[in-house]
């Protein structure tokens, strides 16, 4: 008998954590940091609602934060068990994890400054750089399309998820004592879209008894993907026009490198000018080297592209910014510029002092090409609030605001209905994770009038015996 209890990311975006128990012994699925209201997610973020020594193992879909943040967390309060991901997954979570150990600390030396004038006691991060040390040293990694075992009884494979550099689908397959048919589920972590730049398509979902998927775009389409270049293209030209400067705020994992490709391409198209680029984020710096290292999961059109310019990633058309004096510079400059900076959801990292020197000015253009959680700085702008506070100051938003969702690097409903429909004649039960509730209801009544017989949207802390019939809480 396998449970599956969802403990993150259930009827809401971040905080992926789901736990499967067989024979006795516990594999959780992802585990990520909740975003969005500080002090709510600081509260969700603190505490496991079980004993992390407990954990027999983890399996990890991706790198990004809200699906491994968790991790050094879990191993401060007693994880001691194998991480189980793909190795590129490996290489940016060395970056990732010990990035945000920094930002924590960082936010922790301005909080507690603040608290200390009132005279509150000071807080801690929820881990630090030693934590994250530790986090990377359990990692184990598998390439994808290799089997591999967490216990006597369960086994799991990996599988190409098209979301991000080395992001998998997970297919799990339990083998009962009693010589009974294999039990299969399927956790597609972030699944990603088709036709998009530079990686490969997302696998086909694996036939099986169970499937826990992500729903994020559940009830929406994207634009087509063919359109997203000509749209960038229109908005860095508009943004010249009136001399301003365009503000993009990315991950600086996944989207920073797809928009580095396309503005390289862009121009070597001769489709907008040579205007000066800045990639500031000393993340996304590096983590554009473990792209680099990592070509066999480029598609077809990447790997010509590097043939013929000798790099995608437009080391020849854009500076990769480090040093904090040089990125205070770019808002001292008076010309048109891009400037690609982190985080993608405007919550923290150097982001916000590029947004606070620009938001004032109907020159410049803050352009979101990617999903952003609800009470963020990002969903604030994106809903173009006529003022935001940065840094505990009020601006009032004068700057263009324009969205280009098709960057999006979720599959949307279209994409996630030809994923899904294959699997309907085989699929007991399906559990819709990682989205807003809107979006997962219609999603759900779209697999059921597909012919999904039973669609769950469980609640955090929710407890499903893999029989088809819900648990205890």
């Amino acid at each position: 008998m396998m449970n599956v209890t969802f403990h993150g990311a259930a009827q809401e975006v971040t905080g992926s954590l789901h736990v499967i128990e067989a024979d006795g012994m516990k594999v959780a699925l992802d585990c990520g940091l909740f975003q969005g209201r500080r002090a709510e997610s600081n509260a969700k973020n603190e505490e496991f609602p079980f004993d992390p020594s407990e954990i027999h193992a983890v399996v990890l879909s991706h790198a990004h934060i809200d699906h491994c943040g968790r991790l050094p967390l879990l191993v401060r309060k007693g994880f001691t068990g194998r991480i189980f991901t793909t190795p590129a997954t490996r290489d940016l979570c060395a970056l990732l994890l010990r990035d945000s150990a920094h930002i924590q600390a960082e936010d922790v030396k301005y909080l507690n400054k603040k608290r200390a004038r009132k005279g509150e006691p000071p807080v801690s991060p929820l881990y630090e750089d030693v934590d994250s040390v530790r986090t990377l040293k359990l990692f184990h990694t598998v390439p994808q399309e290799q089997p591999f075992w967490m216990t006597k009884r369960l086994k799991g494979c990996f599988h190409h998820a098209g979301h991000m550099l080395g992001s998998s689908m997970v297919e799990l397959e339990y083998n009962p004592p009693d010589g009974k048919q294999p039990v299969k589920l399927v956790f597609s972590g972030d699944l990603g879209r088709f036709g998009t730049p530079i990686l490969r398509d997302p696998h086909p979902l694996p036939r099986c008894d169970y499937l826990i998927i992500e729903s994020t775009y559940g009830g929406r389409r994207h634009p087509p993907t063919s359109d997203l270049k000509g749209q960038l293209a229109e908005v860095v030209n508009e943004t010249i026009k009136r001399r301003g400067k365009l503000i993009i705020p990315a991950f600086s994992v996944g989207r920073t490198q797809v928009i580095v490709y396309f503005l390289h391409q862009l121009q070597q198209e001769g489709r907008i000018p040579p205007i000066p680029t800045y990639i500031d984020s000393p993340l996304a710096v590096n983590a554009t080297e473990v792209f680099r290292l990592h070509p066999e999961l480029f598609d077809a059109d990447a790997k010509d592209f590097q043939r013929e310019t000798g790099d995608i990633l437009g080391s020849s058309s854009c500076t990769y910014i480090r040093d904090v004096e040089e990125s205070k510079k770019i808002n001292r400059r008076r010309n048109s510029c891009i400037v690609i900076s982190a985080s993608g959801m405007c919550e923290a990292g150097r982001i916000r002092h590029h947004l606070k020197n620009t938001i004032r000015s109907a020159k410049n253009t803050i352009l979101i090409v990617g999903f952003q959680a609800a009470h963020t700085l990002g969903r604030r702008i994106v809903e173009k609030q006529e003022k935001i506070r940065i840094f505990g100051q009020t601006f009032k938003v004068k700057a263009q605001v324009t969205a280009l969702n098709g960057f999006s690097a979720h599959s949307d409903r279209d994409e996630l209905q030809r994923l899904l429909k294959p699997l309907v004649p085989h699929c007991k039960q399906t559990f819709l994770v990682h989205g807003e509730i809107d979006q997962m209801k219609v999603m759900q009544d779209t697999m059921r009038t597909d012919g999904f017989r039973q669609v769950e949207m469980p609640a955090s802390g929710q407890t499903f015996h893999l029989n088809g019939l819900p648990g205890s809480h």
